[in-house]
């Protein structure tokens, strides 16, 4: 699948985070809005959701079927093969963007050499400043 493929579909946040929601599992419309409601605390428009939604069918990331749903037949989305490559992309590219935007702000541990984001354990050794993903690192960097 060309860029131009990837852009044409998911061009904003909100269809970004429907596809995640999907990649959770199989869900149908009313839970996907209901879903991006609590935990985003921002409405979402139908308007938006079941155009996107027959838009990734059409294009083969997702298929239906009618499913009972308490005493409802509701149409369930789920992600295809295709949808799950497309949503895997799309992760790596978000991933990448956030990783750029943090990075400056990581600190890295003395002992282990992981990235910190927030929360670093810091300790003073021999008079100079260390940072420490966590007590037990800092630790056993002071016994080596």
């Amino acid at each position: 699948m060309s860029n131009t493929d990837f852009d044409g579909i998911v061009y904003d946040f909100s269809r970004f985070y429907i596809l995640t929601i999907l990649y959770e599992g199989p869900a149908h419309g009313y839970s996907i809005i209901d879903k991006f409601k609590k935990r985003l605390k921002k409405d979402i428009s139908p308007s938006l959701v079941y155009p996107f939604l027959q838009l990734l069918e059409e294009k083969g990331h997702l298929k239906s079927t009618l499913k009972p749903v308490g005493k409802k037949e509701r149409k369930v989305y789920e992600l295809t093969e295709r949808g799950k490559e497309l949503i895997t992309r799309l992760f790596k590219r978000f991933s990448s963007i956030v990783s750029t935007a943090i990075e400056p702000s990581l600190d890295v541990c003395a002992h282990c050499g992981c990235k910190v984001y927030e929360g670093a354990h810091i300790e003073t050794i021999k008079g100079k400043k260390l940072t420490f993903c966590c007590k037990h690192c800092a630790a056993t960097y002071k016994t080596e």
